[in-house]
This record gives C-alpha cells, sequence and structure tokens, in this order.
C-alpha cells in the first residue's frame, strides 16, 4: 500500500503533489516492533498490576522522571535545531541551527518569566500546552506507525483533544490530591505557597463536569472513526490504544503514570520520527536495522541534552522558592521541560506543516496521503 517517498529527482520520485505516501513498511515495522509494543505492553501490564491491587513506595513512583533526563524523555527535543534542514532533505547550515537556537532563546525566556511573574498562570499554560503537544505527538504517531490504514476521518483537533486529556486531564479526575501536590510544588520552587484562582479545578464540581464531558468526547470521537472508517485495523488500533490509556491513567498513580508515559510513550514515538529524517537513520531502517539510527540520535542529542542538564543546574540556583524532597525537585524539571517545551512545540507544528499531518486524516477516497517522517511536504 505504501513506500518511502525517495528526495525530489531521484528515481520513482513521485511528482509535486501527487500525494506523497508514508515511510517504505519495513521501515514501519522496524519502528513498530521497538517503541510502540512495547510501550503497549508496559502500559497494559501496569494498569493490571494496579487494579489488582499493586502499590509501588514514592521513590519508586518518581523514578521514570529522574530517567527522563537521559531515556528520551529530555533528548527527544535536544534534536530540534537540526529538524529544519533535514525537512527540506539538506545538511544542516549555520544559518539553520542558529533560527531554531534564536526560536529557543526567545520562547523559553519569555515563558520563564512568566514563571517568575506568575507561577500559577504559567502552572496552567504549561498543562494547557502540553495536552496540545501530547495530542500532537500522537496524531502523527497513530498516521504514520501502525501499518495497513493509516486514516480514520476524524478531524485531527479531536484527535489533538482526546490523545492529550488522557495524560493531562484523566490524573486530575482520578487523584485530585496528588495533581494538587505536583502543582503546588511546582509553584512553591518560585516562592507561592497556594494555587489561589486556580484551586478552583481541583473542586468535585468542576472534576465532575470535565471527566463527563471528556468522556463525552471519547465516545464521540471512536464513534466518528466507526462510522467513517469502519472496525478495520485502524479504528481498532486506536480504539485500543484509546481506552488502554483511559483505564491506565485513571487506576495509575499520575507521578508515576505520567513518567513513563513521557520517556516511553511519548518521547520515543516522536524519536522515531526524528530517525527517518537523518539520512543514516532512515537507510538503516529500510534495512530493517533499528541501532544505527538509534546510534545517529544518540550521536545529535547529547549535546543539547547536556545543555539542558546544565540549565536544569542553573535553574535550581535561579528560583527563589527551596528546592528539597521529591516533590519541589519534580516541579523544577518540570519548569525546566516546560520552558523547553514551547519552543519544541513550535518545531514540531513545523514538522507537522511540512508532512501534511493537520490535513492528513481524511475519509478514503477523497484524501491526500500524508508525508510522513520524511521531509518535502507541501505545508
Amino acid at each position: 500500500m505504501t513506500s518511502y517517498t525517495p528526495s525530489p529527482g531521484a528515481p520513482g520520485a513521485r511528482p509535486p503533489g501527487s500525494g506523497p505516501d508514508l515511510p517504505e513498511p519495513k521501515a514501519r515495522r522496524t519502528l513498530f516492533r521497538a517503541f510502540v509494543v512495547p510501550s503497549w505492553v508496559l502500559v497494559a501490564a501496569l494498569a493490571l498490576s494496579f487494579l489488582l491491587g499493586l502499590q509501588v513506595s514514592e521513590p519508586l513512583q518518581y523514578l521514570p522522571f529522574a530517567l527522563s533526563l537521559v531515556l528520551f524523555g529530555l533528548p527527544h527535543g535536544a534534536v530540534d535545531h537540526l529538524v529544519p534542514a533535514r525537512l527540506s532533505g539538506r545538511e544542516a547550515s549555520l544559518r539553520s541551527v542558529l533560527g531554531v537556537a534564536l526560536l529557543y532563546l526567545v520562547l523559553a525566556g519569555l515563558y520563564l518569566a512568566v514563571w517568575f511573574a506568575s507561577p500559577v498562570a504559567a502552572f496552567l499554560v504549561f498543562v494547557s500546552l502540553t495536552w496540545f503537544h501530547w495530542g500532537q505527538g500522537d496524531l502523527h504517531a497513530r498516521l504514520a506507525l501502525p501499518s495497513g490504514e493509516p486514516t480514520l476521518g476524524v478531524p485531527p483537533a479531536l484527535t489533538v483533544l482526546v490523545r492529550g486529556g488522557l495524560p493531562m486531564l484523566v490524573p486530575l479526575i482520578s487523584f485530585p490530591e496528588v495533581y494538587r501536590e505536583v502543582a503546588l510544588g511546582i509553584v512553591g520552587v518560585f516562592g507561592a505557597g497556594e494555587l489561589g484562582w486556580a484551586a478552583v479545578f481541583f473542586e468535585p464540581v468542576f472534576r465532575l463536569a470535565a471527566g463527563t464531558a471528556f468522556l463525552s468526547l471519547v465516545v464521540a470521537v471512536l464513534y466518528l472513526g466507526y462510522r467513517r472508517a469502519g472496525s478495520g485495523g485502524a479504528w481498532r488500533t486506536d480504539a485500543a490504544e484509546v481506552l488502554l490509556l483511559l483505564l491506565y491513567f485513571s487506576v495509575v498513580p499520575p507521578v508515576l503514570a505520567v513518567g513513563l508515559y513521557f520517556c516511553l510513550w511519548h518521547s520515543p514515538r516522536h524519536v522515531a520520527r526524528l530517525m527517518l529524517l537523518e539520512r543514516e537513520g532512515a537507510a538503516a531502517l529500510r534495512r530493517g536495522r533499528l541501532a544505527p539510527a538509534l546510534r545517529a540520535f544518540v550521536r545529535d542529542a547529547a549535546p543539547l541534552t547536556l545543555a539542558a542538564l546544565a540549565l536544569l543546574a542553573g535553574l535550581y540556583l535561579a528560583v527563589p522558592g527551596t528546592v528539597e524532597g521529591y516533590s519541589s525537585l519534580l516541579g523544577l524539571y518540570l519548569v525546566l521541560i516546560s520552558v523547553l517545551t514551547l519552543p519544541h512545540v513550535a518545531v514540531v507544528y513545523l514538522m507537522d506543516r511540512k508532512q501534511d499531518v493537520w490535513r492528513g486524516d481524511r475519509p478514503a477516497g477523497g484524501r491526500r496521503t500524508p508525508e510522513m517522517f520524511t521531509g518535502r511536504g507541501e505545508g
């Protein structure tokens, strides 16, 4: 059904505007087995374990966030400086790298200033931004990683609302006190001891209304996908992932659940996307080999991952609040993630535009097939 899209001018290249294809099936199968299937198994096993009464000590619940410093989580955005050039099929130039560096400096700097000026407002922006970004990541992965039928005919915005809401809203509904503790830990590093007007989001009335609305949205989106695509493989995969994540975030303690989701679900899917933008990695994956592509990613991500860790140390010295204990340490790390997420979202949106992600989910028979992972889309 699909094939790797050659660069323009290469033998077999498709003419512009003819509807680009997904990556070669062998590359997609390699990524699917390496990143998607293990995350399904882990999420399902944890959800079942906690349903059966598993309990995990507090230090272990924070372990995934600690691992995410070097395991996919923090590194997954550390190749952004190379993305614009690779989207266009070129080697990175000083100009393109400096352009991304300037984007990061401006957006991250402005957002960090908001944290110092109004930490409660900055926290709400962080939740909203992460909701969009994690939905954005799953939108692309759901279209590109499964083999076979990538289309459900569901408007992309609805997919983003549902997929981002699973890790961001469901824990608030199921574990409000833990969610509040994390929120207080974040704003506390800036000296804020209360959530003020934002405390309304933790009230039972709000959580009941939000939970009812979100569950209705989930049902409506799954039904719309069923009506437009039928009960084929794409719809079954989508429905299974949504219901699995809904259960997972409802029963697994949120610090553990979100930390594992960040470093073993969201981030690897983005890393998979990056691997097929890098020439060596793409060639290896087309041969069914993951290790060379992964090594190339680690090589490219290492310098800016180290820079981000240095920034975390600087942030520790700069914040006015006391940073001690698991909650405030996590809060400091989440502040770092938040200020890096804002420019990262801009880079990922550029990828989405170039790869036609937001136009790709159309009913069969009247759609353009999106050009996933490789650049040169018409967006």
